[in-house]
């Protein structure tokens, strides 16, 4: 398996998947007659970054991971969401930057020296492995988990999404 196909439609796919728990999300904080706002704050504990900042960092973690090891740029988006909507246009813009990407944009992507934004120097293949993929999926779950801890009705299926079965 590529390191494109380890992460690029395995990004677009949970960012997918992500979109579509705002669905349920919005159900719920309608039929509780709340406002979606209170998402945004969410926490799982008070140390940890908000919902807001869940959303923010996986798909920072998706574009700029995959820039850095293709040398490509990436987009940049302020930081200045203050809904669910213009959160899901976050996501719709990246998965849209990811829809850009090729195998072919991984060629030598293993072995290219990828500089970090501390100045340290990392192989491309361990950037992607090591932290780019572990952070994109720790900051996905964590928004799943916030979701889930303020009673949206998500479920391990809403997670995964659907799987490549072979007939």
């Amino acid at each position: 398996m590529s390191l494109y196909e380890l992460s690029v439609p395995q990004f677009i796919k949970i960012l997918g998947n992500l979109d579509k728990w705002f669905d349920k999300a919005e159900a719920h904080a309608q039929a509780k007659k709340f406002d979606t706002s209170v998402y945004l704050a969410a926490r799982l504990a008070p140390d940890q970054l908000p919902f807001l900042k869940q959303v923010h960092i996986a798909t920072d973690s998706a574009k700029l991971g995959v820039a850095r090891v293709t040398g490509k740029e990436a987009p940049s988006f302020a930081d200045d969401e203050t809904t669910l909507g213009q959160l899901r246009e976050r996501i719709q813009k990246t998965i849209a930057y990811l829809d850009t990407i090729t195998p072919a944009d991984f060629e030598g992507a293993a072995t290219r020296v990828v500089t970090r934004p501390d100045g340290t120097k990392i192989l491309g293949q361990d950037q992607l492995v090591q932290h780019t993929i572990p952070t994109f999926y720790f900051h996905a779950v964590t928004t799943y988990a916030l979701l889930r801890h303020n009673g949206v009705d998500l479920g391990k299926k809403d997670y995964l999404g659907a799987l490549k079965l072979v007939s």
